[in-house]
């Protein structure tokens, strides 16, 4: 599902530039191979010495901010005089800090790890938030990217309120003029009605569902739908397999997963993130080049 293409090129031919989307799905396509070219490459960072990396975390991200004296450090960090020391001794050791004029500042290797460990914060924090969608699309992980979803606002349907993920996924559409969007059930359930008098009547729609979903969305509409297709509201396509829902929506995008016995959306996740819409447009994009369109046969 993952696309390469999307970089900017030049009019003369050249290849496209590499975008930071394209190195976080690249990385997503290598992760699991990685323990293996590590072991490859020679010899492996004992664990040690990586927990010792994050342990000291906040010492480089202060380093990366600025050049910081002891006191500086022991100011930022609220850490005593000994401990200051024992940190910069730390940093010479192992070639991440330097002093200057009193101050200290990360090498060009300290500057790396730091961002590194800065990553791997936010991509494990990331996850921990997404963990109802991961544990909803857990066979579809390998189509998933966690990175552009940092900031997503993720809403969980709970005991008291199971519907609290399809009423956020419909005030979205509510105020989108335009919807795009895949899934493996019905995006809202049926007897949502202020979802399909949008998707029918209001909202540039076009939706990919599996076929025996749009053949139940016809059964349960069956004049509203083809008057939506007819009057160009509505644009429907089918797809056998789809790896869980999409939404692409004017200003955001979102992902639901969904309850295999009931049908019910789980938890729906979005965000505004201008790299997470790159990211769905790809993923769309993909996905509406393997469907068929059901306008003609509608």
């Amino acid at each position: 599902m993952h696309s390469s293409d999307g970089g900017s090129g030049g009019g003369d031919g050249s290849p496209p530039e590499p975008s930071v989307l394209d190195a976080i799905l690249e990385n997503a396509r290598n992760r699991r191979r990685l323990g293996r070219q590590l072991s490859t490459a020679g010899e492996r960072i004992k664990t040690d010495d990586l927990v010792d990396v994050v342990r000291h975390g906040p010492l480089l991200e202060a380093l990366l901010d600025e050049p910081l004296d002891r006191r500086g450090i022991e100011d930022r960090l609220g850490v005593s005089k000994a401990t200051s020391h024992r940190f910069t001794r730390w940093l010479d050791e192992r070639g991440l800090g330097e002093r200057t004029d009193r101050r200290f500042r990360l090498t060009g290797l300290g500057e790396v790890v730091a961002e590194e460990v800065l990553r791997f914060e936010a991509n494990v924090r990331t996850a921990r938030r997404l963990t109802p969608l991961l544990d909803a699309i857990c066979d579809d992980h390998d189509e998933f990217v966690v990175e552009p979803f940092a900031d997503a606002t993720v809403t969980v349907a709970e005991s008291e309120d199971p519907y609290r993920p399809v009423e956020r996924f419909v005030e979205l559409v509510r105020g989108s003029e335009t919807f795009r969007g895949f899934n493996t059930t019905h995006m809202a359930p049926l007897v949502f009605g202020e979802f399909h008098r949008h998707v029918f009547d209001e909202t540039e729609t076009e939706i990919i569902y599996r076929p025996e979903i749009a053949e139940k969305l016809f059964e349960t509409y069956p004049e509203r739908a083809r008057e939506a297709i007819e009057c160009g509201h509505l644009r429907l396509r089918t797809r056998g397999e789809l790896p869980y829902g999409l939404a692409i929506f004017d200003d955001r995008v979102g992902i639901g997963g969904y309850d295999e016995t009931t049908g019910l959306m789980e938890v729906f996740v979005d965000t505004d993130a201008p790299i997470a819409r790159q990211w769905a447009e790809r993923v769309y994009a993909s996905v509406r080049a393997d469907s068929v369109s059901l306008d003609a046969e509608a």
